[in-house]
Order: structure tokens, then C-alpha cells, then sequence
């Protein structure tokens, strides 16, 4: 397994689901890890698993979509560890709706959470990682920014958004010894579509849909997350995992 040993990493949206799972494979391979959400108790709880495990790590309850907040984040983490190594946009919410019965203020909240708050937290850091001359960017988007999926467009726009970003900034950044790169999982289960699970008529439809019949678990995500966050992913960048049993390819 990769080593990241005196590494620190930043894990947005790190509460539940893959954040969790992502922030608690970063704790295992040795990295010191900074959880943000909005939700204080759920850090707090993993904050406390990790110190059981032997590990280190930084509850630091963010409004991902407030400058200030987030600025606060990185702050926090670097008075606290010293340092900043690796960056993980994983803060992200979904709205389903047809677009002519959404609102403005639903899809703004959409898109000032998925990408906004990806611009934010990428800035705050990026800003330590070109002092040090090193960094890792890891942007979770989705595969929904690879298809078309109806009801969906404020969520499939903000992760081609977070896409395009990546590209973006990995070339800006390609000659500092920074990498940014992004994950695009497809269904996973995770507390983001618990309801979605509770329909066994929609949970079918979904199913049916993937080449592999079954969603992904969190676990799956993680090898390639260290991966990106590693040493050994030192000339990729700009790329796109996508991680959802086909469905995207179909």
C-alpha cells in the first residue's frame, strides 16, 4: 500500500460516505488528515476513531461555499501539522428536479458546493503547495459529467465544471511539482442516495443500468485515491478516473 508518512492531507466532505472512507484510508496509509463538513459531531467521531488507530487527525467543521471558512480550513491545518501535502475535493450535494421546476437558489447551491467550494479550497491551498514547490489535488466529480442524465443538470454541470478545472489547473500548475487529478465515481452507496436505495423499483432501474449490475462500495475508490495522493503518480496529471462499473461507457 502506499505510504504516506508525514504527509498532510485536507479531506472536504469527509463527514460520511466516500469522504469518510477516503479521509480514513489517508489516516491508514500514514498521512496526518484535517476532516472538514459541515456537521462538527460526525469529525469529531472519526477524529477519535483515527487517535484509537494510532493515527492523526484535525476536525474542522467548513461552509465549503464561504471564502472565509474556508480559508480558516487550511490555516487550521497548517498551525496544526505544520504542513500541507494533498487536497481533497470531495464536498458535493445533489438536487433532482426537471430544470424548468428548478429554482435559482437550488441551482446555485448546487454549483457554489460542487464547484465553487472546489475553486475555494484548491486557492487557499494551492497557495502553500507553490511555496513548497509540491502538492496533490485530487477533485471527486462524477460520471454524470460524462453523460447525459436527465433531471440532473445542475449536478452534471458542476462536475464537468470541477473537470474542466482539473485540466485547468494541472497545466497551470504542471511545472511546480503539483498534480491535480480527479476521480469520477458512478453509483456508490453511500448516505447521498440512501432514498434513492430505500426504492427497490429505482435501485433496479439504477442496477440495470451498470454493466457490473451492482453499485460500488467506498472501498473501491480508495486504492486509486492513494494512488493520486502518492508519490508514484508524480508525471500524471489532468487525468480523469472514472470509477463506475461501466455505466459511463455503455
Amino acid at each position: 500500500m502506499t505510504s504516506l508518512e508525514d504527509k498532510v492531507a485536507i479531506v472536504t466532505g469527509a463527514g460520511r460516505g466516500l469522504g469518510r472512507s477516503m479521509a480514513k484510508a489517508l489516516v491508514g496509509a500514514g498521512a496526518s488528515v484535517t476532516v472538514a463538513a459541515r456537521t462538527g459531531t460526525e469529525l469529531d467521531a472519526f477524529v477519535a476513531e483515527a487517535k484509537e488507530s494510532g493515527g492523526q487527525a484535525l476536525a474542522c467543521p467548513t461552509d465549503i461555499t464561504d471564502e472565509a471558512s474556508v480559508e480558516r480550513m487550511v490555516e487550521a491545518t497548517v498551525e496544526t501539522f505544520g504542513r500541507v501535502d494533498i487536497l481533497v475535493n470531495n464536498s458535493g450535494i445533489v438536487a433532482t428536479r426537471p430544470l424548468v421546476e428548478q429554482s435559482a437558489a437550488e441551482w446555485d447551491s448546487v454549483v457554489d458546493t460542487n464547484l465553487r467550494g472546489t475553486f475555494l479550497a484548491t486557492r487557499a491551498v494551492g497557495r502553500h503547495f507553490l511555496a513548497q514547490q509540491s502538492g496533490k489535488v485530487v477533485n471527486i466529480a462524477s460520471n454524470f459529467a460524462l453523460q447525459g442524465v436527465a433531471n440532473h443538470a445542475a449536478y452534471s454541470a458542476s462536475k464537468a465544471g470541477v473537470i474542466a478545472f482539473t485540466r485547468a489547473m494541472a497545466i497551470e500548475w504542471s511545472r511546480q511539482n503539483i498534480q491535480v487529478n480527479a476521480i469520477a465515481p458512478g453509483y456508490f452507496a453511500t448516505a447521498l442516495n440512501a432514498e434513492m436505495r430505500e426504492d427497490a423499483h429505482t435501485l433496479e432501474k439504477v442496477v440495470r443500468a451498470i454493466p457490473a449490475r451492482r453499485l460500488g462500495e467506498p472501498d473501491e475508490i480508495t486504492p486509486w485515491l492513494l494512488l493520486l495522493a502518492g508519490s508514484d503518480s508524480s508525471f500524471v496529471t489532468g487525468e480523469v478516473i472514472v470509477i463506475d462499473g461501466g455505466q459511463s461507457v455503455r
